[in-house]
């Protein structure tokens, strides 16, 4: 049986700290770049990168949500595909899980 107890605490303070990195990533971006700057390259390069992060942010954030709608639904710790049951540890390790260990490996 899982704990959903513990494991909606942790997807709550997980999402906290996500939302909390998304907030630092946009203000970060909203910051003009520099147009009279020499390392104008260097400055788009990053802009990029910080983009590129405030995408993974994104999705870590919705998985999330998704995984604590799961809780609230009744279905957390069933495989999103399968129905088959989500390990134990493979929820330990990722609360946010959707899938099992079987399906998650065809996926990769």
């Amino acid at each position: 049986m899982i704990d959903t107890t513990s494991a909606r605490s942790r997807l709550e303070r997980q999402l906290a700290e996500l939302e909390a990195r998304q907030a630092h990533l946009a203000s970060d971006l909203a910051e003009p770049l520099d147009p009279d700057s020499s390392e104008r390259a260097i400055e788009v390069e990053d802009e990029a990168s910080l983009e590129a992060q405030a995408n993974l942010v994104a999705n870590e954030i919705a998985s999330t949500r998704r995984a604590l709608d799961r809780i609230a639904d009744g279905t957390y710790g069933e495989c999103v595909r399968c129905g088959a049951e989500i390990g134990a540890g493979r929820l330990e390790a990722r609360p946010e899980a959707a899938l099992c260990i079987g399906c998650a490996s065809r996926d990769a």
